[in-house]
């Protein structure tokens, strides 16, 4: 699913509300109904004054003692196991519960175990999310993904030849402003570019633990009709930034993509991102910016591969889960991750996976866009 700043994911009514953190060892609490009890007193005794008692209630009772928490890949499948790992056993420490992690082999995997009950909660792009719902309608909307304040993404369009360019590159970003894909300073656009880095909330230039210099990420303009004839990598047909936006791009310009181009989809956006940078396709799309999931094994991928077009605003990531869930654990799950979240293990955990920052609860409305490219490209379930 950025995906940071896709895939990813769905990402996927959220219909939780931000609560407190999670609790590692959550404690019983006692129930506010007393039971009064009254006894008859026999004549010439006096009668005993009425008794309240308590029942105790454990919040967890009806929690499940195992739940599977499923990522489709935003990378390859093998380093995103990996990267997931401490995020799964900080929500088992916290919820008191085991999480186990799995990563599926593409969205319609994790659609699959959602509806049937191989996976409790997901995380998905805002398409794999909008077609797990209308095959599952027990599936619903946890969180939205917000990246560095926004709850908005694009797909990107990158290329390594210059030539398509109107204009000579320059270091900065792509921003929609009036529908219209506008060059701005990289301080200034939603998603994180590659070569710069928040330090203490203060966006500045990337160096590497070892004091390399990761190349801020250049950006021209360039017409889609360049894309004719062209080796096109998209990630995977289900991918919203990936694929689907892009696609539509082309179809709404009278781009037939059967027979103008020849793509391939690859199934991560750090594959395209690595099929462009070493000659493989001529273009490829990712979420953006997807080139700093190469960046620290090339540290010129920003000048290297150059950002040239986006995709109109898509609706963050969400996570997902499993309509059989006591609320209390869906709470608790929410509290949890954007507890995570503010934390720097967490902050540099998720920033790994998807280039999250922090999660809102979502409305449902928001993915109405989605539906309406998934009508116009026909795509089936």
């Amino acid at each position: 699913m950025k995906l940071k700043r896709i895939a990813l994911l769905a990402v996927f009514a959220l219909v939780v509300a931000a609560c407190g953190g999670g609790d590692a060892n959550p404690t019983t609490t006692t129930a506010t109904a007393p039971v009064a009890t009254t006894t008859t007193a026999t004549p010439g005794t006096t009668a005993p004054s009425s008794t309240t008692t308590t029942t105790e209630v454990d919040p967890m009772a009806d929690w499940p003692d195992k739940v599977i928490f499923g990522f489709i890949p935003s990378e390859r499948a093998d380093k995103l196991s990996d990267t997931i790992t401490p995020f799964m056993e900080y929500l088992s420490e916290t919820l008191g519960i085991e999480v186990e992690g799995v990563v599926t082999a593409d969205y319609n995997g994790l659609v699959v175990a959602m509806g049937t009950g191989g996976a409790d909660f997901g995380a998905f792009g805002p398409l794999g999310y909008v077609q797990a719902r209308q095959q599952y309608p027990s599936i619903s909307a946890l969180a939205q993904s917000i990246r560095f304040g926004s709850d908005l993404y694009h797909g990107q369009w990158f290329t390594t030849d210059p030539s398509i360019c109107e204009s000579d590159p320059v270091i900065g970003g792509l921003e929609n402003v009036n529908g219209v894909p506008t060059i701005k300073p990289a301080t200034e656009v939603k998603a994180l570019q590659v070569g710069w880095k928040y330090n203490d909330g203060v966006l500045g230039p990337e160096t590497l633990e070892d004091g390399t210099v990761v190349e801020q990420g250049l950006v021209c303009n360039a017409s889609l009709d360049k894309v004719k004839g062209k080796t096109i990598a998209f990630t995977s047909a289900t991918s919203t930034s990936g694929a689907v936006y892009p696609q539509l791009q082309l179809l709404n310009l009278g781009i037939d993509i059967e027979n103008d181009i020849s793509y391939e989809y690859l199934g991560s956006h750090d594959s395209t991102v690595a099929a462009v940078y070493d000659g493989t396709f001529d273009i490829g799309l990712s979420y953006d910016d997807a080139r700093r999931t190469l960046r620290k094994d090339k540290t010129d991928v920003g000048t290297k591969l150059i950002v040239f077009n986006i995709t109109p605003d898509i609706p963050n990531d969400v996570i997902t889960a499993n309509g059989d869930l006591p609320q209390s654990l869906l709470d608790e799950m929410y509290a949890a991750i954007q507890t995570y979240l503010g934390t720097d293990e967490g902050e540099a955990v998720l920033d790994e996976i998807y280039g999250w920052t922090d999660i809102r609860p979502a409305v449902e409305s928001d993915f109405d866009v989605v539906r309406e490219a998934i009508d116009k490209l026909g795509i089936s379930q």
